[in-house]
This record gives structure tokens, sequence and C-alpha cells, in this order.
């Protein structure tokens, strides 16, 4: 009986150990990537080809007729944001990430919980793991006033296998006609103006026109997934009419179809001819974003990239990222670090034909796990404002060079090299 019963314990702990493997590698193992080499430049970003071969590949198709509005940091994004809900009359759609505690967090809950109660349609989704931090009683006083709150993905049997996949979209959509989009969070953290450390630096887009009703559908998507309720009608998507002059796509990755936001970046990159710039909080290029860089960098590119200095609030991503600047560096790309405080900015700028804000960083995490969600302008106008905002924050970065690099002790080195081994989850 003894041996039975021992016979029978080391089966269920092979079962266990089985299962949970299975579930390690379902999360941790690299999902197979579509590309994985360089594009090569056919096509320049100013060429029209290159807006309809953009529309017909990646996200919706090229919708003329937007604005969108660029805010800097907490002080001028939130009060937007806020101003935007406060004059909701039929629906709001709410999806983030990062949904934490603080003033910030209360005056949003407040303020969806008052649009509840006075009939308007009110849908909040959070990540679940993004707003562990949350506080619950806000979430309670919202539920109370009718908001439909709903975590997305949390831990299930059923859920179990994606549990590394997040939602990493900020969408904010007012009436079906007023769209927000970009990298802040719902914090204290994002307030104020980017003066000190205890103010991150950060963009947020406001965006009319008939462009967010992509937007809308993007969190229509994931709300489907989540409570299994479609949105439709006129609530949710009313006849949008030109609200601007530019011409505008969404691009939104997510299960199944993640590589998207990839095959489109690099499309984006190999149609430069003069200057990329690119602002991330986070950048851990895969070995085929490194060479789509490299490869534009010989055809004589101009690049930029704008990352955190010190200050920032992943420190194991900073030093994962920094083992793989020598080639970068070597060939003449320059990467410069914020110093004022966590500079959280996604945006990408190719010449002054295109740019890309939104959610998405340049990591794996962002290309490969996430659901993300990039606003695509074409507008040599919004451009330019981008690189205006880019080279002013170039203004506070300083420049990190190739014999910064080499001449790091071999301390630096081994935790640069032992934190990139996780490139792949960070």
């Amino acid at each position: 009986m003894t041996l039975l019963k021992n016979r029978l314990v080391i089966a269920v702990i092979s079962a266990a150990l089985g299962v949970i493997g299975w579930l390690v590698a379902e999360n941790l193992i690299p999902e197979r990537k579509d590309l994985d080499a360089p594009l090569p430049h056919h096509l320049a970003a100013s060429d029209p080809q290159f807006r309809l071969s953009m529309a017909a590949l990646f996200g919706s198709n090229l919708l003329p007729g937007n604005r969108a509005e660029t805010l800097n940091n907490g002080n001028a994004i939130f009060p937007a944001m806020l101003r935007a809900l406060r004059g909701a009359t039929t629906s709001i759609s709410f999806e983030t990430y990062i949904y934490w505690r603080g003033d910030i967090a209360e005056q949003f809950a407040e303020v969806l919980a008052q649009k509840a109660r006075e009939g308007v349609s009110v849908k909040v989704l959070l990540d679940w793991v993004g707003s562990i931090p949350m506080d619950e009683l806000l979430v309670e006083r919202m539920q109370e006033a009718g908001v439909s709150v709903v975590r997305f993905r949390p831990v299930t049997w059923s859920t179990v296998d994606k549990v590394n996949n997040r939602t990493h979209r900020k969408i904010l959509v007012v009436d079906g006609r007023i769209g927000f989009t970009g990298g802040v969070g719902i914090g204290d953290e994002w307030n104020g103006d980017a003066r000190t450390a205890a103010e991150w630096r950060d963009t947020h887009y406001r965006i009319e026109g008939p462009v967010v009703a992509e937007l809308q559908a993007a969190f229509a998507e994931h709300w489907l997934e989540a409570t299994g309720e479609l949105l439709l009608g006129n609530r949710f998507f009313p006849a949008l009419e030109p609200a601007g002059d530019q011409e505008a796509q969404v691009v939104a990755s997510s299960t199944g179809q993640r590589s998207v936001m990839h095959l489109m970046l690099m499309t984006a990159l190999a149609s430069a001819e003069r200057h990329i710039r690119i602002g991330t909080p986070y950048f851990v290029p895969d070995e085929t974003t490194r060479r789509q860089l490299l490869e534009a960098r010989r055809r004589g590119v101009e690049i930029d990239i704008l990352v955190p200095g010190e200050r920032t609030d992943a420190r194991i991503v900073r030093k994962a990222s920094r083992h793989l600047w020598g080639e970068l560096l070597a060939a003449g790309i320059r990467i410069h670090e914020f110093e004022p405080t966590m500079y959280h900015c996604k945006l990408v700028v190719v010449d002054e034909a295109w740019a890309s804000v939104g959610s998405t960083n340049i990591d794996d995490r962002a290309l490969r796990l996430n659901d993300e969600v990039n606003l695509n302008v074409y507008s040599l106008g919004f451009a330019r404002d981008q690189i205006a905002i880019f080279n002013a924050d170039l203004q506070r970065a300083r420049r990190y060079t190739l014999e910064q690099w080499r001449s790091r002790s071999m301390a630096q080195k081994l935790t640069d090299w032992f934190a990139s081994l996780f490139r792949s989850q960070i």
C-alpha cells in the first residue's frame, strides 16, 4: 500500500510539473517572427505609394479629415481628458494598462461615476496586471454609480496561457467623437510638467475626425473579449465629419497578430531617406530592429534615439538596452539619455512625412507580447510639430558616446549582459 501511495504521489507531482512546464513555455517562449531580416529600402515615406501600402497592409485604411492635438505632460493631458469626460452625453469607452492611486486616480473615478449617474454609458477596461496597485475603493465607487469596470484577462484557468499577454493600450473615446491615445497612465507620477524627478515626461494626443471610429473599434475588440458584449450603434459609432486636414490610421496589435506592429514599424524605418527619430522609455530592440536601423544608417540616414537616463522606473530595462548599444553607436546612431525625470513618450518620426504615436515601446514586450495601439499620422505639419518637441527634449538630455560604452566597468558590462538575457520579457 505504501508503495502504491508513493507511486501515486510521484504521478501527481509529475503531472503538476508537466502542467507548470507547459504554462511556462506558453508564456515565456517568444512567438514566431514573421520577419527575420531587415526590409529593403523600396519606398520613401514621402512617396504616395508608401501611404497606400501602409494602409493596405497594417491597421485601418488611411482616413482623411482628422485633427490630432499634441498634449505635453500631465498639466495639459489630464485637464483635456477630464474636460472631454465631463462633456460626455452618450458614451465613454476607456481602456488603460495603468490605473494606480492618488489624486489623479480619484479625479477620474469621480468624473466617470458622475457621468454614469447622469445616464451616460461608461465602460472602463483595466488591465489585470497594470491595475493591481489600484485602490479597490475607487472601483467600488464607480461600480456603485453604474460604471461597468472590467479587468482584462484576469488569471483564471481559461486565461492562464495568456497571463503574459496584457493590454498595454491607452484608449479614451468620448461619445464616439473625441479620442485620446498616447503614453500616459492614470497616476500622480504623470502629473505636473516634467520639471522634477517626481513629474514624468510624457505625451498624449486628443483626436477628432473619422479615425476616432478606429480607436473605438480597438476598444470594442477587447471589450468583446472581456465581456462578450458587442458594441454597436450610434452611441458608439456616430457618423463623423472631417475635423482637420490630417490623414491618419490606427494600428492595433492583438492576440494572434501581434507581429503587425513590428512589421509596420520596420516598414516605416525602411522608408527613411534623411532622418529617423525615436523616443521610447523602453528601448530593447530585437536583432531585426537593430539591423533595420543599421541598414538605414548605411544609406546615410541620420538616427536619433531618446531614452530615459538615470531617472527610470525600470533599471533592468536600461541595463539590457545598454548592452545592445555598441554596434549602434559605432555606426553613428546617436543615443540620448533624458536627465530631468522619467521619459515615457512613445514616438517614431520618419523624415518629415510620417509619425507614429501611441502605446508601443521598442522592445519585445510591446512588439511580441502585449496588445498595443498606435496612431499613424501622414502630415508634414504634424511631423514637424513632433520633431520640434523631440528636439526640445534633446536639449534636456545627455548624449551617450561610444567611448562611454566601451569604458564601462567590468561590473557594469557583466550586469548589462545579464539583464539582456531577459530581454524577451522586459
